[in-house]
């Protein structure tokens, strides 16, 4: 199932992250490892429309549409306790984010970034200089954002 929405034009890059993830196992095993969270992402639109996406770093691996699902009867943000990292940004900034055109620590600093949750955590997901630096790489090639 497609995760790209076309009110996000950006979205398409969790279709390519995705697809990272699930191309090689053990890369997808090496991010969840490092990872050990569930990152989410609400994106606000220019017609002030919001969605969110996941990334699963804490067990599967993989990216859905929507909030983390629930694991074994228990809600997975529970389960994570303060792991769960949330990044609030709007479509245009998280695309020139996801395409290497713009900093996440930039954004952060300038106010466009929000995060709640576990900032060291957050890193993880969007900066440059960790083991999600080759799946990014790979999404940002996919994406053509």
């Amino acid at each position: 199932m497609p995760l790209k929405s076309d009110a996000f034009p950006s979205s398409i890059a969790f279709d390519a992250i995705n697809s990272s993830l699930q191309a090689d196992p053990s890369e997808r095993n090496d991010a969840v490892k490092k990872g050990n969270a569930v990152f989410a992402f609400i994106l606000k639109n220019k017609a002030g429309e919001t969605d969110s996406w996941y990334i699963d770093l804490k067990s599967k691996g993989e990216v859905a549409k929507g909030e983390p699902e629930k694991a074994d009867g228990k809600d997975i943000r529970i389960l994570c306790y303060h792991v769960v990292v949330t990044l609030s940004l709007s479509d245009e900034d998280f695309g020139k984010m996801v395409s290497g055109k713009t900093q996440a620590q930039r954004l952060f600093m300038s106010g466009k970034l929000k995060i709640k949750g576990d900032v060291m955590k957050a890193s993880l997901a969007v900066s440059p200089a960790t083991k999600m630096e080759p799946i990014l790489k790979k999404a940002q090639t996919k994406a053509k954002l």
